[in-house]
């Protein structure tokens, strides 16, 4: 697949699994879903790298930190989606994520030294004002304001995990452990995590048996979790982290015209700004400075 193909695959995918996750909400569990999820995700990616004849063997301190990974990236952030979409509109909390570029930034900052540029400061400014105005028209119904604050905040806490989740998958790439592997493992674990945390809380281990659960899991899992990993994972080798990170500017704006055509999402002149700001606050945060002429 060449480049656009891969863009394409990548966007379309994500963007639409924040719809999909919404048929995964009835009598499972919200914590049970994911461990589901991502339990069937890395098994099928573990199988993948058994095929592929890749690095299976790490020390016990390896494990560990893929460990910490799955458990941020994997598990509590998915938990905060489903239970956040259970509250919200799927293409709202697709937004709320939209956020995670700027919260990696400042994380990189605090955790690695990385210098921000003005443009990203800016950036980061346009992208919170995005959120808000996309917000601002649903607060206006006065019956509705308990559920959206607190799917908001579900959410938030899922933008902070998952951008806690993407700073240990750096430490750990810079100590030379590889994508894929990192993933596999990192699924595994987080669903592992997940399963004892609904045990512990007394969640039952059921199974919907509805076309649409099962669909919808066996979409997320292969399509959501592994395919479009893979087209990112290739895309970012080709092209590179900073060209690669522009799928994430697209996803949000994908889920709010799915969400639109299926949940009925009202579109208001505030929804239009913000998605606008959103975007150019991410393409200020993602864009590499142009390097010096020889």
């Amino acid at each position: 697949m060449n480049n656009l193909g891969l863009y394409v695959a990548a966007v379309l995918i994500w963007g639409t699994t924040w719809l999909a996750i919404t048929f995964q909400l009835g009598p499972v569990p919200p914590e049970v879903s994911v461990a589901y999820r991502f339990g069937l995700a890395g098994l099928l990616l573990l199988a993948w790298c058994g095929a592929r004849r890749l690095r299976l063997a790490y020390s016990w301190r390896e494990h560990g930190v893929m460990a910490a990974q799955g458990a941020l990236l994997f598990g509590i952030n998915y938990v905060c989606v489903y239970r956040a979409e259970g509250l919200i509109a799927s293409g709202l909390v697709a937004v709320t994520f939209s956020l995670l570029s700027p919260f990696n930034m400042v994380g990189a900052r605090l955790f690695f030294g990385t210098t921000i540029r003005p443009a990203s400061l800016v950036g980061a400014a346009l992208g919170v004002a995005g959120v808000a105005l996309v917000f601002l028209p649903e607060l206006s119904h006065a019956s509705e304001q308990g559920h959206l604050t607190l799917g908001f905040g579900i959410a938030l806490v899922g933008v902070v995990s998952a951008c806690l989740g993407n700073l240990v998958a750096a430490r750990n790439q810079r100590q030379g452990l590889p994508v894929v592997q990192l993933n596999t493992f990192g699924m595994i674990y987080g669903a592992a995590l997940v399963a004892a945390y609904a045990l512990a809380i007394g969640r039952p281990f059921v199974v919907d048996r509805s076309a649409s659960y099962l669909l919808s899991l066996g979409y997320l899992s292969l399509f959501g979790s592994v395919l479009a990993f893979g087209a990112y994972l290739t895309l970012l080798g080709r092209i590179g982290a900073g060209n690669a990170g522009y799928v994430n500017a697209i996803i949000p704006i994908v889920a709010l015209v799915v969400s639109t055509c299926f949940e009925g999402l009202r579109w208001h002149a505030a929804t239009v700004l913000g998605v606008l700001l959103c975007l150019a606050g991410n393409v200020l945060v993602l864009r590499r400075p142009a390097k010096p002429s020889a």
